[in-house]
């Protein structure tokens, strides 16, 4: 989920991108790539735990195509138009009512991915507690439960000694380095756990999955639902799709890089889910990360639980200053239209008390809530649901520009429904198992 390295002139929703013509598709294969698997492949193996293997991997792929459609709807329409960004689509279909909702959509949208970076930190350095499980982080097998190792604690540090700096700068391209670091962790953590799922294959210590899901007592029907925003989630790139696709010197390309790229994530979802499942089978956490702390076999064994930890964590880390750019940029034009471009503001006091109130409140949400799998579900049933799905498809269906096929507006209703339908679902079951477990 974090956004590509663009630079200052071309901010997520206003303006025209300075770098237009500089980009090649394998770079915007990268960058789509890159959006979409970000913290959502954390919990991939849990949807595996609900769903079973051919169930989830069958909404793998319905979730990919839709994704696919609605970006070709999107594109269609941007090009068809005279707007270079996904609220100007909304604007030229909706009015500025469209185009407030868009801006708005995705400022909660990557506010919360920043929510979810910081939970996952806090997962690997200070653990969790799940039920009567305890799960402890890496600080405190190395150094024993201590009241600075706490979750609260851990991530102020982490904040304030490397994320901070990284944040303070003005301009994306800034952070191509460590963007780039970030993506060869991601790659390695994908890389060790396969491996430590494929030798324990070997030695016959794996889990046996459950092919199909299991409705018990514990388990109704509609609780199956609660998976798919989870899923919706793992593929919200859209928000991305205008400034990626408008530094290619063709744009039309920017359709055969968009299936590439899911395609890709479509193979690494099915690595890191039927591996992970095979690791930890029922006792999977909604953070894959968390269950790494079980002692291994071996002083090798343990030495790649903690790296597996520690890449994915780092990982996080340096993604997440991107992700804050594009939040701040579009905070700062929300709320200061006629002010400079942000990169150029010379209010050096705006800049700072922007980012720290940013800071400050995706650490105190953090805080407050310590599980991701209820917050990969409220984002995915609402704006990454909206911003992938809904908004394409009614953009579709109002055809501001006549061009629309009949085809096209039976695909975005069913399109619509289908995300309606589940998200609504998925919200009434947890509001329904929530009051049902206070009582």
């Amino acid at each position: 989920m974090s956004p590509p390295s663009n630079g200052v002139h071309a901010p997520l929703l206003t303006g025209c991108n300075s770098a237009a013509g500089s980009g090649s598709i394998p770079g915007a294969v990268l960058n789509v790539a890159s959006s979409i698997i970000g913290s959502g492949i954390m919990s991939i193996p849990a949807v595996l735990n609900v769903l079973g293997v051919f169930p989830s991997f069958t909404l793998f792929l319905i979730v990919a195509v839709l994704a696919e459609v609605s970006v070709e709807f999107l594109m269609r329409f941007t090009h068809a138009g005279e707007t270079t960004t996904y609220s100007g689509v909304m604007k030229e279909a909706f009015g500025s009512a469209g185009a407030l909702t868009a801006k708005v959509c995705i400022i909660i949208n990557n506010f919360g991915a920043l929510i979810l970076f910081l939970i996952i930190i806090g997962d690997v350095l200070s653990g969790k507690k799940s039920g009567d499980e305890v799960h402890l982080g890496i600080l405190q097998q190395w150094f024993g439960i201590q009241w600075w190792n706490s979750r609260e604690v851990a991530l102020l540090v982490t904040l304030v000694l490397v994320m901070f700096p990284l944040v303070l700068y003005r301009s994306v391209e800034s952070l191509k380095y460590s963007s780039a670091v970030s993506t060869l962790l991601a790659v390695a953590f994908v890389v060790i756990c396969s491996g430590l799922a494929i030798v324990a294959l070997v030695q016959g210590k794996t889990q046996t999955p459950k092919l199909v899901p299991r409705l018990d007592y514990r388990t109704s029907f509609f609780d199956l639902f609660t998976a798919v925003p989870v899923i919706v989630i793992a593929f919200a790139f859209h928000f991305n799709v205008h400034p990626i696709g408008f530094e290619l010197a063709n744009p039309s390309d920017m359709k055969t890089a968009v299936r590439l790229a899911i395609l890709f994530c479509v193979v690494i979802y099915f690595i890191i889910g039927l591996f992970g499942y095979l690791l930890f089978g029922d006792s999977i956490q909604s953070d894959i990360l968390v269950n790494f702390d079980q002692s291994a076999d071996s002083a090798v064994g343990s030495f790649l639980n903690t790296l597996i930890r520690v890449s994915y964590a780092l990982h996080i880390m340096l993604v997440f200053p991107v992700v804050n750019f594009s939040l701040r940029t579009n905070i700062y034009e929300l709320f200061f239209p006629k002010k400079p471009l942000l990169a150029t503001d010379t209010d050096n006091k705006r800049f700072v008390i922007l980012t720290l109130v940013i800071l400050i409140l995706s650490y105190l949400a953090a805080i407050a809530i310590p599980d991701i799998w209820y917050f990969f579900q409220f984002l995915g049933s609402t704006t990454a649901l909206c911003l992938s799905f809904i908004f394409p498809g009614t953009i579709v269906l109002r055809d501001a520009l006549r061009i629309s096929t009949r085809k096209d507006k039976i695909i975005a209703l069913v399109m619509i429904i289908l995300a309606v339908v589940t998200s609504a679902i998925a919200i009434s079951t947890n509001i329904y198992n929530a009051l049902g477990s206070k009582s």
